[in-house]
């Protein structure tokens, strides 16, 4: 008898890189079991022309248009079922969107929905981060760095207390297109919710930065990031050239440049909320929609299928 699974794919197009996932669902009685087949990973960067000219250029759109062709044919080969392409901030943002969303869907037939960073930062929430971490702290807050915004979540015990988004991400930070008061309504918001708080509070760490500071850590995963360690790591960082940074670090070079900006977003979190310690259970949306779509559109007749 052959295994019985479902093959979905998921693309997150974030205004540094846009991704896809695939993922076999391996439905069991007991279980749901999710099983990575590929994730590609491209550096379109919408972001940097958006967020300083408030318009994806030429060159960034038929970049996208050109991964999104070879995400088509990538999700053909593996015989993809079902698929969802969100677009996060660089793309909400951006006046002609529209035009590169009906390009993309004329050259491809892929559908892309803009998703807002409430939203954005459910789907990363569906993705079972608590599975895979298991922290001490009774309040977390869950920090989504992206190229364009940052996705902030306090959790107490699993539920969800306060979320917002803010427009400071890597990209947009780059390109100097980051104003002082983002940076202290982000201050102020956090003191307010930590105000309201019983006891310590942990941060969770989403996004490619985090996941690879932690990774160059050397740390296993259900093990957190100390303040110290991330302070430590952005001196040396900031110390170094980009050049230094792909060839000692081995950072792709389209990282080299967005890790030092998420690292001060993370670094001023951890101050402002008084934590010690990011966990990085190295999850992200596009492992959310694939949970999602799985749940919304096939669980049921899946279950049926297993019942019989």
């Amino acid at each position: 008898m052959s295994m019985k699974y479902l093959t979905l794919g998921a693309i997150d197009i974030g205004s540094n890189s846009i991704r896809l996932l695939i993922s076999h669902v391996i439905p069991t009685p007991t279980y749901t079991y999710y099983k990575k087949v590929s994730i590609t990973r491209l550096p379109v960067r919408l972001g940097s022309d958006v967020f300083t000219q408030g318009e994806i250029s030429k060159e960034a759109g038929y970049r996208l248009v050109d991964a999104m062709r070879a995400f088509a044919a990538i999700m053909r080969v593996n015989g993809v079922t079902d698929y969802r392409a969100c677009a996060t901030s660089a793309m909400r943002e951006a006046k002609n969107s529209a035009r590169w969303i009906r390009r993309v869907r004329r050259a491809t037939d892929i559908n892309i929905e803009l998703i807002d960073g409430e939203e954005e930062a459910k789907l990363v929430f569906h993705a079972k981060l608590f599975d895979r971490i298991h922290p001490e702290e009774p309040n977390l807050c869950f920090v989504d760095v992206g190229g364009g915004s940052t996705e902030l979540t306090f959790f107490r015990d699993g539920q969800a207390l306060a979320s917002r988004s803010f427009a400071l991400g890597t990209v947009r930070l780059l390109s100097d297109a980051d104003s002082a008061s983002v940076w202290s309504d982000l201050q102020s918001w956090l003191e307010a919710e930590c105000a309201k708080l019983d006891g310590p509070v942990a941060l969770v760490g989403a996004g490619g930065n985090i996941n690879k500071a932690h990774k160059i850590s050397g740390r296993p995963v259900e093990e957190p990031l100390s303040k110290q360690y991330l302070d430590r790591f952005s001196k040396q960082l900031e110390a170094m050239t980009t050049d230094e940074r792909v060839l000692q670090l081995g950072l792709n070079l389209d990282r080299a440049d967005v890790i030092v900006p998420a690292l001060r977003i993370y670094r001023r979190v951890l101050r402002w909320t008084h934590a010690t310690w990011v966990y990085v259970p190295k999850i992200g949306v596009s492992d959310g929609i694939v949970r999602e779509l799985y749940h919304r559109k096939h669980r049921a007749q899946w279950e049926q299928r297993l019942e019989s």
